[in-house]
């Protein structure tokens, strides 16, 4: 009997290929516990680093004293400021174009700034060691109000800079103050502000949090004095660039520092930049010939390494009577803390806020950032977002419902009204941005038919009756959000950081057996990359994703490439990974022709191979075309099948989606319910399914967090009062709702296959769908806006306000 030849659906199937659900190839060891994390590393003689922090946010260092600490069994060294400075590291330069103390030299700007750090043979010593390091402080006035910052006679924060009338970003006026960013056209804007038939005007705060991965920050430095390499294994999101900024700062050349990212438990932006306990722990192990590890603990991390948002957003939005949008004013005040280490690309000192204007055909707005200086701890990260596009979505999704109030229409139809039609992309936003391609009708269609909005809103009437007549003490609210985020930084053209252009790479190698290895300039942090990248491949070189190996984070094997952050690494990288293996296809055609004994032309690919065209029961796999590119002689091609590709993309990607949350509210206790949350997402072509699925789910349960209760809260003396994780929301599977998932497709134009990327997309978008659920709870009574975080507390308050309680 003859063999039945598989179809070509049938051979693509067994590929595990662009579309297919796979199971993460990474979680058979995380599962088993066999994850390598950081704090597994363990060399030989190695110390330990701890640091000794302020508990102040303002204060003069009169002086330190190490001797008791010294005496500690085990302690071998206690660095200060003045140790570092004869090296020229007391200060390091930070993502932003600022300068940043790596010990405090002089005087602390935050609670938590490191002071000194301790190098012992155990963390028990260095820990008791740093209990006895005696710092006098004296202390000074302290500001956490980036508006009071700004007063005339506000304290001097940055005594180091505080007459240069120049920053990285253009003028200061002010000695507290770091730049101003402007976009768009301010006058034809007040223009339209001041002969609009509505106007409507909100100051939006999104509130100070932080990304609190499950794994803290760390790294283990070791200095080879022998052969003059610097070895560092750490948490790094970017370790091509971290491998750079080493070289900059410690004078060692590049090729003699090796970075190394382990597996890592967790971004979220976190992890970006670079922290005074990388630079300690190299500087110790160049001092003392030892590998030193250094780890942070949870109120460490949640004290001092980057926070994110803390944006005071005033709004202005023009319409005319019967809800057509006319223009967009916003001025933002931005609080930067002690230090701008804001990671953001060098020519966006706010990020890509600039994508405010969100889906909406604005034809003209305005945008202004003021970067502000205060008490606080620095860091300004992308958590969960693509540089500040989480805040900018907040702002316009909120003034949508401002003026779908004073306006008397329902909030989903001025957004129907108002977005960008399927017939204008690619569109030129009012701020800049070319947005690549959209249908936001269908998605929006599709979303509010899905949830059956219409009897959502006659229920929600009958909920108001009901609770007048006394009948029930629950609200009930119907939260909208349509967002369009600005992902895959980016072209070199606009995109860079500290001057590396945010391109990304891949390198392919074929094995002679037709399994392959595939490296990129990325690095996973929950992700799945070593799964989606494989799959990438498995569509684009016909060899099964199970043979492909995906390795990242080692420089010494890895090509250049600028990390994993702002759902960069499918847009980019992913572009980079099809480029690369189209590379190794076009060779494989010519081994392939040559094989057949035709004509390069006269052969087509066909899901896993080349069939000669017309004839296609001639075929070479690749599995063939593998083993002859090694151990053929085939004339004019070079033996091998290897290929490398950097991607600079021609352009961002920008994935938009449609979230539905319905909340039940209880005015007596103020707590919040969520009843349905609905969220439809559009990334362009989809990689795999299920691995989007989580990616949403845990993207929507951090914006859960953010919404309803994560914050990084300050005294008025510069305490945090929210450092552990018993006063910081970490959701819970008791808080977190069942998410409802849905999608449309529109491929990116410019992508080799159309991906836009998605990891970020339910943080941007959930944020502002908790909130406007909550906001529109009370709605009916005279309510309009309440800033987050809509905590139990918050929310009874707007309660007693409106005189609910009775």
């Amino acid at each position: 009997m003859n063999e039945i030849t598989p179809t070509p659906a049938e051979r693509a199937e067994k590929l595990k290929g662009l579309g297919s659900s796979r199971k993460r190839v990474e979680d058979v060891r995380f599962t088993q516990g066999k994850g390598n994390y950081v704090d597994d590393i363990k060399l030989p003689g190695m110390l330990f680093g701890d640091f000794v922090r302020s508990p102040y946010a303002h204060a003069r260092v009169v002086s330190i004293d190490a001797e008791a600490a010294k005496q500690v069994p085990g302690v071998v060294a206690v660095l200060t400021a003045a140790d570092l400075a004869p090296l020229g590291l007391h200060w390091m330069p930070t993502l932003a174009g600022d300068k940043q103390m790596v010990l405090a030299d002089g005087k602390v700007l935050f609670q938590g700034q490191e002071v000194a750090f301790v190098v012992a043979t155990d963390r028990y010593a260095a820990a008791d060691a740093v209990e006895l390091v005696e710092v006098d402080y004296e202390e000074l006035p302290v500001v956490t109000d980036p508006f009071k910052a700004l007063e005339p006679d506000a304290p001097v924060l940055r005594e180091d800079i505080a007459d240069q009338k120049e920053g990285a970003h253009g003028a200061r006026r002010h000695h507290n103050h770091i730049f101003t960013w402007e976009q768009g056209d301010r006058e034809a804007t007040e223009k339209v502000l001041a002969e609009a038939d509505v106007v409507a005007e909100e100051m939006i705060y999104y509130h100070r949090t932080h990304p609190c991965p499950l794994e803290t920050c760390g790294c283990v430095a070791s200095m080879d004095k022998v052969n003059g390499k610097l070895t560092v294994w750490g948490t790094f999101q970017a370790p091509h660039a971290v491998r750079t900024v080493a070289s900059l700062i410690s004078g060692i050349a590049e090729h003699n520092i090796r970075i190394i990212s382990p597996d890592i438990g967790g971004g979220f932006g976190n992890k970006v930049g670079v922290y005074p306990g990388y630079i300690c722990s190299i500087v110790a192990s160049i001092v003392t010939g030892k590998p030193v590890k250094w780890v942070e603990d949870r109120m460490e991390n949640l004290m001092a390494t980057a926070f994110a948002r803390d944006y005071w957003m005033q709004g202005k939005i023009a319409a005319t009577k019967d809800g057509r949008i006319t223009g967009l004013w916003c001025h933002v005040t931005a609080d930067h803390g002690g230090f701008d280490a804001c990671a953001d690309p060098t020519k966006f000192p706010a990020g890509f806020f600039n994508i405010c204007t969100g889906s909406y055909d604005i034809p003209v707005a305005w945008l202004a950032v003021d970067g502000v200086y205060t008490n606080k701890a620095p860091g300004g990260v992308a958590y969960r977002c693509s540089f500040r596009v989480t805040e900018a979505a907040y702002l316009i999704e909120r003034m949508i419902e401002v003026l779908a109030i004073k306006l008397g229409i329902d909030a989903a139809e001025l957004r129907r009204k108002n977005f960008i039609r399927k017939d204008q992309f690619p569109y030129r936003s009012a701020l800049g941005w070319e947005y690549d391609s959209g249908d936001y009708h269908t998605a929006w269609d599709k979303a509010l038919a899905a949830v059956g909005y219409e009897d959502l809103r006659a229920e929600q009437a009958d909920r108001v009756e009901s609770f007048r007549r006394g009948e029930t003490r629950k609200l009930m609210g119907v939260g909208l959000t349509f967002f369009t985020e600005i992902v895959g930084a980016g072209p070199v053209k606009n995109c860079d950081i500290l001057g590396l252009g945010m391109f990304d790479s891949c390198e392919i190698r074929i094995h002679p057996t037709g399994s392959a290895i595939a490296r990129l300039g990325t690095i996973s942090q929950g992700q799945g990359h070593a799964t989606t990248f494989a799959q990438i491949l498995a569509s684009e070189i016909g060899i099964p994703a199970d043979n492909i190996t995906i390795e990242e984070g080692d420089t010494d094997t890895a090509p250049y490439g600028l990390g994993t952050y702002g759902s960069r690494s499918t847009p980019v990288a992913g572009a980079a990974t099809a480029m690369a293996g189209r590379k190794i296809r076009a060779k494989a055609q010519m081994i392939a022709a040559y094989l057949l004994e035709v004509h390069d032309d006269d052969v087509e690919w066909d899901v896993d191979r080349f069939v000669v065209k017309g004839a296609p029961e001639r075929f070479k796999a690749m599995a063939e075309i593998a083993f002859a590119a090694y151990n053929q002689a085939i004339p004019g091609i070079e033996p091998g099948l290897e290929a490398v590709s950097y991607y600079d993309p021609p352009n961002m990607t920008y994935p938009f989606g449609a979230y539905v949350c319905v909340v039940d509210v209880d005015v007596d206790t103020g707590q919040v319910d969520i009843r349905r949350f609905y969220a439809l997402d559009d990334c362009g072509t989809r990689i795999n399914p299920m691995i989007i699925e989580g990616q949403v789910h845990g993207g929507l349960t951090e914006a859960l967090a953010i919404a309803m209760g994560q914050e990084i809260a300050y005294d008025e003396l510069g305490n945090v009062k929210t450092g552990t994780l018993m006063d910081f929301f970490v959701p819970t599977a008791w808080e977190t709702p069942h998410y409802e998932t849905d999608w449309t497709t529109t491929p990116s134009p410019h992508h080799p296959i159309g991906a836009k990327g998605v990891g970020e997309s339910p943080n941007v978008g959930g944020v502002p769908c908790f909130s406007n659920a909550v906001n529109d709870a009370f709605r009916a009574f005279g309510h309009v806006h309440a800033h987050m975080p809509h905590d139990h507390w918050r929310v009874w308050k707007i309660a007693h306000d409106l005189g609910l309680h009775g």
